[in-house]
């Protein structure tokens, strides 16, 4: 899996990441089809600083981070840096591994917005085929102050205790999270450790070539037809990869439309307003840009914490306001570390001991925009989530709800006990006004990037890719990745992006023997997940 010298191959696919290494593991099952993966970074083999779970906040920001900056946010926190990591495994390398199976409600409205095929009944059963190891916060793992925190919440905010997040649908619920790891190792389980690294070890991959540290710079068009990928390797020399059948660009909600654009694929107005040649009017392409903004509270503790945790945010909190809501509409991480680093910009200060509460948008109604600055292909594109600007301010109203179910935990035994003072906002905000813009001010993101490039019917004129994952316009390319989100999961999006990853393979695969629609899959018998006890699969 190491020769690089073939320069044509069935499939090429841009991205290393969550959903590219699924697809590149599926796809080379069948011995005779022939798989690069171009992956930008190195590899995430012998690398603990990557593998070791725990470790994931010191690579923000680090050498294996593409670290995208957000535009002015006149209503939000001009300052957020968008981490996209930079190795083998992608996002699923640097995150969290907060595993959440899709609510039933986030399927079933991407179909009626169009998705032809993605409804609940239809994906439901690719989350059985996941290799990834998604289990339950480990015992050990468990620290006392999460423990108090679900118990003061049930109280507080008389929501059920949820153990396993994925055992069934939910609205509300506080619980540790279900996390793709192994407990005993405290190894991430991500999309390369599960679909990858077994290949790499054992050596029975011949078919699949893995293109490390290799840059995908623009896509060959021969017409309407996609037929190759132009690399830089690390030596800086460029090289054409040619595609016999398709191109599969899985490279993330940021660099996948960033792919397009320099491609000449993408509006054309905007396209030509930069001098570059256009191939293909696709005015979707960097539109609809979602994110679950979330904001923080945080107190200090009376003296240190526990410091036994899986990543130091193992516990989370969902509630449903509107009665109406087909989901969660309001959304916690429960952090075991005081996360000072935006109020911190408004005078506060960390404190020496703390916890945090993370309100988060679960339904974030604000969409932004991702767009060029230049036609050099190294300028990174510029990012504006436009954050906060729904007509309603619902996605405001949502983290001043938030700070104050916040408040009411914070009161409530056995959580109170542990609190000395709330450090930020601090108890002397309390109006609406002043929550709110506290709020907006510090709020971060969780790296949610989506939507992009989004799926929907032929006569959504926004729409870039079809129900099958093909680009509108064009032959011989798709997209996997979370830029075919046409809306935004009420939960952490990357198990969602592993199985967009699964049902692409199938549908590439269906597409090569000209079968029927895959979305009638059933669970793979023996895909190799494994069920902790009183968890789940």
């Amino acid at each position: 899996m190491s020769s690089h010298d073939i320069s044509s191959y069935d499939y090429v696919i841009v991205g290393g990441g969550t959903a590219g290494s699924v697809i590149a593991s599926r796809l080379t099952e069948d011995p005779d089809v022939t798989v690069a993966l171009i992956e930008g970074g190195p590899s995430d083999i012998d690398r603990p600083e990557v593998l070791t779970l725990r470790r994931w906040l010191g690579l923000l920001g680090g050498e294996l981070d593409y670290d995208y900056p957000t535009t002015e946010q006149p209503r939000g926190n001009s300052h957020i840096r968008h981490s996209r990591a930079k190795v083998l495994g992608g996002c699923s390398s640097h995150n969290t591994l907060i595993s959440f199976k899709p609510l039933p409600s986030d399927w079933d409205e991407w179909e009626a917005g169009g998705a032809k095929g993605w409804g609940a009944a239809a994906m439901d059963p690719y989350f059985g085929k996941l290799r990834n190891n998604v289990v339950p916060v480990g015992e050990q793992d468990r620290n006392d102050i999460a423990r108090d925190f679900i118990a003061a919440a049930k109280e507080a905010l008389d929501v059920p205790e949820v153990e396993g997040f994925n055992k069934r649908p939910f609205h509300e619920g506080v619980g540790f999270f279900d996390l793709s790891y192994h407990p005993e190792s405290n190894k991430r389980s991500s999309a390369s450790v599960a679909y990858l690294h077994p290949h790499i070890e054992a050596g029975d991959r011949p078919n699949l070539d893995i293109l490390l540290e290799t840059w995908a710079f623009r896509l060959q068009l021969e017409g309407s037809k996609a037929t190759g990928v132009h690399v830089r390797g690390k030596d800086g020399a460029e090289r054409l990869i040619r595609a016999e059948h398709e191109v599969l660009v899985c490279a993330g909600a940021v660099d996948t439309p960033r792919l397009l654009m320099h491609s000449g694929i993408g509006p054309k107005g905007d396209l030509e307003a930069l001098g570059l040649p256009v191939a293909h009017d696709l005015p979707g392409v960097g539109e609809n840009l979602l994110d679950h903004p979330e904001s923080v509270i945080v107190w200090e503790t009376d003296g240190p914490i526990p410091d036994n945790s899986a990543m130091d945010s193992d516990a989370g909190l969902f509630l449903r306001r509107d009665p109406e809501s087909a989901g969660p509409d309001l959304m916690f991480h429960f952090y075991q570390i005081p996360f000072t680093d935006n109020p911190e910009r408004l005078g506060y200060e960390q404190p020496p001991h703390g916890v945090s509460l993370t309100p988060n948008i679960p339904k974030p109604r604000s969409r932004g925009r991702l767009y060029l600055t230049s036609s050099d292909p190294s300028v990174k594109p510029a990012l504006d989530f436009r954050y906060f600007t729904d007509e309603d301010d619902y996605d405001g109203r949502t983290l001043v709800d938030g700070i104050k179910a916040a408040r009411q935990v914070a009161r409530t035994e056995p959580f109170a006990g542990w609190i000395k003072r709330e450090v930020c906002p601090g108890p002397d905000v309390t109006s609406d006004a002043g929550i709110s813009e506290y709020a907006r001010k510090v709020a971060h993101t969780v790296y949610h990037p989506a939507g992009t490039c989004r799926m929907g019917a032929a006569d959504d004129a926004l729409a870039v890719v079809d129900p099958r994952l093909r680009v509108r316009g064009l032959q011989g390319i798709r997209i996997a990745d979370a830029s075919v989100f046409p809306t935004m999961p009420a939960v952490n999006p990357m198990i969602g992006v592993l199985m967009v990853g699964e049902k692409a393979a199938d549908l590439v695969r269906s597409d090569r023997s000209g079968g029927s629609d895959p979305s009638a899959t059933t669970a793979d018998p023996t895909a190799n997940t494994t069920t902790a006890p009183g968890g789940v699969a």
